[in-house]
């Protein structure tokens, strides 16, 4: 049986595919796991029982990855699950950057004490204030071509937007996920000197925090409207304020900064990316199934702060390691094997920066059995599961 301790409040949907008969919720506090949303984990000391954390959600900034990865803690999330939800906000911010339906909205609420004559008079009178564009015809670029970068390049390709799309780290699964009528940039001043939209979906890294700044805005065109969802602290709010005079007509982004509420070329939504039921649900799943198949098989598949890595679970005796990623290791680990008579059946490594995973099934075999405490005698090993 395994206990699991969730936080916040987690979807039905998701908590349902714990099995009663193999998982207790929320009975002790001594969990093997961790099931939660935005619980700040910077502030939690962490248990050594503690075997995982799985995020209902893709960000990760709540998590303090490296210290968990050193205390074997593999931490999951759900990158893509809420994807068709910020791509709908997405849409609905250009298109509210094109066409003045909110000050629209705002001047018909004005004249509420008009007469239904003077309210049409003043419409034919005052409408031409909320003359707009349309999307269709313009060129969007976008920056990161993840599940929502792409989904969102596709989409605007239907509206008649032209779409030019910049990735230096795009994998070879999500290239399949994007039209080929999606204009692919070798180099970004290739996307930041031609559009007329640019929608920003990067991921936050040390590399890319505050990487946004005046080298960005100068090479944009005059006006042009930026569109951040991604992750608030991507951007130098300084650089980006100076940016207003010329460069940058308009800014929406999901992550308010203090030093921008208020100022009229900003437009700052409440972090509504994924505030939809059907994402809520979709994240809940993930995080649910990715952390059953770590706990029940040692596969892992979305981690934050280690390498994915799967075997087929056949039934086979196995090993899972998480150890640090240091000469070597490998081979201490199978020579420790082989000093117990233990034939190796089918083994994968995997590293990440200073991590690394290691999966070994075993022969079913009548040899010397071997301790899992043997193993933590080499150093740099983490943690060691049996199944």
């Amino acid at each position: 049986m395994y206990h699991i301790k969730t936080f916040n409040q987690i979807a039905t949907a998701g908590l349902k595919r714990f099995e009663p008969n193999e998982y207790i919720i929320n009975a002790s506090e001594q969990a093997d796991a961790w099931v939660l949303r935005s619980h700040n984990v910077h502030d939690e000391a962490i248990p050594p029982h503690l075997l995982a954390i799985a995020r209902a959600g893709a960000g990760v900034n709540n998590l303090p990855l490296d210290q968990l990865a050193k205390q074997g803690v593999v931490a999951f999330h759900t990158p893509g699950a809420n994807a068709n939800a910020v791509k709908e906000l997405v849409l609905a911010s250009m298109i509210l950057s094109v066409r003045p339906i909110v000050k629209g909205f705002n001047w018909v609420n004005e004249q509420a004490t008009e007469s239904q004559s003077q309210l049409e008079e003043a419409m034919e009178q005052q409408k031409r204030q909320f003359l707009g564009a349309e999307l269709r015809g313009k060129k969007v670029g976008i920056i990161g071509l993840g599940a929502i970068g792409a989904s969102l390049a596709n989409d605007l390709l239907q509206l008649g937007v032209d779409v030019i799309g910049y990735d230096p780290h795009l994998s070879v699964d999500a290239a399949w996920n994007i039209s080929k009528h999606v204009t692919r940039a070798k180099h970004l001043s290739e996307v930041l000197g031609s559009v007329d939209l640019l929608s920003i979906h990067m991921p936050l890294t040390k590399e890319t925090r505050f990487s946004i700044d005046r080298s960005w805005f100068e090479r944009m065109k005059p006006g042009m409207t930026v569109l951040n969802f991604a992750r608030g602290e991507l951007v130098k709010d300084a650089d980006l304020v100076e940016a207003f005079h010329h460069h940058v007509g308009l800014y929406i982004t999901d992550f308010p900064r203090h030093s921008l509420i208020g100022h009229p070329q900003v437009m700052a939504l409440p972090h509504l990316g994924a505030s939809t039921k059907e994402s809520e649900v979709n994240c809940a799943i993930q995080a649910v199934e990715t952390l059953k198949l770590y706990l029940e098989t040692g596969n892992i598949r979305s981690s934050a702060n280690f390498p994915n890595a799967e075997l087929p679970y056949t039934g086979k005796r196995r090993l899972a390691i998480l150890h640090q990623n240091v000469p070597n290791m490998v081979g201490q680990i199978t020579g420790e094997l082989a000093s117990h008579g233990l034939n190796i059946d089918n083994m994968i490594n995997r590293s990440r920066g200073e991590m690394a995973y290691t999966l070994i099934d075993l022969d079913n075999n009548e040899h010397e059995p071997l301790s899992i405490h043997a193993l933590y005698d080499i150093k740099g090993v983490i943690r060691v599961r049996e199944f």
